[in-house]
């Protein structure tokens, strides 16, 4: 049995749009998180020649939290057509495939990026034991590469505390096909960042990320928007660099307005925020403001809330969290999480769920 867990990844400057076959048409960076993962183990045994002339090109079962899930069938089907010119025995083998989140599967939280991240990597080294050989830099790329192919993000959740996915000048070694761990200098006091994620609202989405990324294709202001995205990234790594945490803040929420209104502008357009978005977005400038504590906000593609503040102030911004925010949650439900500064160890299953 071959077991791997991928974590969950927020994006700080932020992918919206593709190009290609799963190519980003910006760079991205997102923080790498340690206690929101998906663990997933693969057995697999070799399928008889009888099987393999009878049956679909593939063969699989996939179970979740230790249930059966046929509904999820479809999607790895797709993923294995996808990634199988890189992977050529997969229509060999019979694979069983197990899976589940370390946070609640109904929480709002998207869980493509770890679930294709964790499977990615278990299918490489299914690949190295069956006498594939790879560098490590080549083992984790092509991991991320495959990963990309399912999750365009999935490929930020596969190694690295800060990662960077899409080409940018600044960075040596980044790259469209697959993420990279950050390689410069980054000041201590983001090395152990916290977040908070405010569970606004744990249903499906109105409008898909896949949808979402396509409208881009004819938007009226996509250039403008992938040049900020570079900019961005290059005021980061600046801010990375010094500790310059205002500079950070400035980049960061401007990134999360920046990607929800890029969704209120296409055509057709969407609102993903929800009223209790905003007034958790509003008192967190207002704290900000009366205490001088440097508390930010980051969005994904959805209503929720991922609160991002040092360590240091960890203790008032929680009791901050607890006494003025929970109560936007659904069902008061908020998850405490941080940066990642290493794989993640059997022994950290907590995660902090309120």
């Amino acid at each position: 049995m071959i077991t791997f867990k991928a974590p969950s990844n927020i994006a700080l400057v932020k992918y919206w749009g593709k190009k290609g076959e799963q190519l980003p048409a910006n760079p991205s960076i997102s923080f790498t998180l340690s206690h929101c993962y998906t663990e997933t183990s693969i057995a697999y045994q070799r399928r008889s020649a009888s099987s393999i002339a009878a049956n679909a090109p593939f063969s699989f079962d996939f179970s979740f939290d230790g249930q059966p899930k046929p509904s999820f069938h479809p999607k790895i089907e797709a993923f294995f057509a996808r990634i199988a010119p890189y992977l050529p025995f997969l229509g060999d083998y019979y694979f069983s495939i197990h899976s589940h989140n370390s946070f609640p599967h109904s929480s709002g939280i998207a869980s493509s990026a770890s679930a294709m991240a964790a499977l990615s990597v278990c299918l490489m080294q299914v690949a190295r034991e069956l006498g594939y050989t790879y560098t490590e830099e080549e083992f984790w790329q092509k991991a991320s590469f495959l990963a990309r192919l399912g999750s365009g993000s999935a490929c930020r959740s596969v190694k690295g505390s800060i990662v960077v996915w899409g080409q940018h000048p600044s960075i040596a070694g980044s790259s469209d096909d697959y993420g990279i761990a950050y390689p410069l200098q980054v000041a201590p006091v983001f090395a152990d960042f916290q977040d908070t994620i405010l569970l606004i609202d744990r249903g499906q989405k109105q409008v898909s990320s896949t949808v979402g990324h396509n409208l881009m294709h004819g938007h009226p202001f996509a250039e403008a928007r992938f040049s900020q995205a570079n900019s961005n990234i290059d005021r980061l790594i600046g801010a990375f660099a010094t500790g310059d945490i205002d500079t950070f803040i400035e980049v960061v929420e401007s990134e999360a307005l920046t990607l929800h209104a890029m969704m209120q502008t296409s055509i057709p357009y969407f609102i993903l925020m929800r009223p209790n978005t905003l007034e958790v977005i509003q008192r967190v400038w207002q704290y900000r403001k009366d205490t001088k504590v440097p508390l930010c906000f980051t969005l994904d593609a959805g209503a929720n809330v991922h609160l991002l503040y040092p360590k240091s102030v960890k203790d008032e911004v929680q009791t901050f969290i607890k006494n003025e925010l929970a109560h936007f949650c659904e069902e008061g439900k908020y998850i405490n999480d941080q940066l990642a500064n290493r794989q993640i160890d059997k022994s950290t299953n907590s995660y902090g769920y309120y």
